[in-house]
């Protein structure tokens, strides 16, 4: 039996272990099992291939896509270039790195792009952050990162006015604010500046319309929520563990 999982430090929210169990029964896949794995702290993994001899590979959630990193073998040239991993395929006992959000992302995003959509704000910065902004470099799309600190190419909530607004109509939440059970949750921004040429993109799917995509749609804006995008990294990681 070939032994597949997730890892990260809260796992109730998690998608993948539904999605790939269905996937299993649906395809007739008899030979394959998945599931979570809570680790308390990343040290923790060294006894997870004593603990599963069988474990093939695992998908890495918060907050673990960064921490990760000194234990990979290998890491692919995405990962290298992000700095954050979210799927390992085990090999002889070691860990090979490979990014699959940056596919998931862009596949879900691309074709909802309209002309205008031309610069981005991204919320947080994260391991799933990192991913975006490397997929929107890919597509010629400019960026900032929002966050609580101000830095290099990173503006604070209190920055974003309606002259930016103007210009960054393209805004991807990547914090975990709005995910279930914290429904009521959602990022500080001037929803009341927001119009129909932003497109407000959230890589949370639980619930399917977050506060933040509400606050948005209440303003006419183009919605999206994360449900594609994890298909699509699923997807990816279930090709790299079969056929790299």
């Amino acid at each position: 039996m070939r032994q597949f999982g997730l890892i990260g430090k809260t796992l109730t929210h998690s998608f993948s272990k539904t999605y790939f169990s269905k996937k299993f029964e649906q395809e007739g896949i008899a030979d394959c099992s998945y599931q979570n794995f809570e680790l308390p702290q990343i040290q923790d993994i060294d006894s997870l291939l004593s603990q599963y001899p069988d474990l093939k590979g695992f998908n890495i959630t918060i907050p673990y896509k960064e921490e990760i990193l000194p234990f990979l073998f290998q890491q692919n040239e995405i990962v290298q270039a992000v700095g954050a991993c979210n799927c390992v395929k085990v090999i002889d006992g070691k860990f090979y790195g490979f990014n699959t959000d940056v596919i998931g992302f862009r596949d879900s995003l691309q074709p909802q792009l309209k002309p205008h959509h031309t610069k981005a704000l991204i919320l947080g910065w994260g391991g799933a952050a990192k991913a975006v902004a490397y997929t929107l470099t890919s597509l010629g799309i400019d960026y900032l990162v929002v966050s609580r600190k101000k830095a290099e190419k990173t503006i604070t909530y209190s920055d974003i006015d309606k002259a930016l607004l103007e210009q960054y109509t393209l805004i991807i939440n990547t914090t975990p604010l709005g995910m279930y059970p914290n429904i009521n949750d959602a990022p500080q921004i001037p929803y009341n500046l927001l119009s129909s040429k932003h497109f407000l993109f959230d890589l949370i799917y639980n619930p399917t319309q977050t506060k933040f995509l509400q606050l948005g749609a209440q303003q006419g804006s183009q919605t999206a929520n994360g449900y594609d995008m994890l298909i699509g990294q699923a997807e990816e990681s279930w090709r790299i563990w079969n056929t790299l």
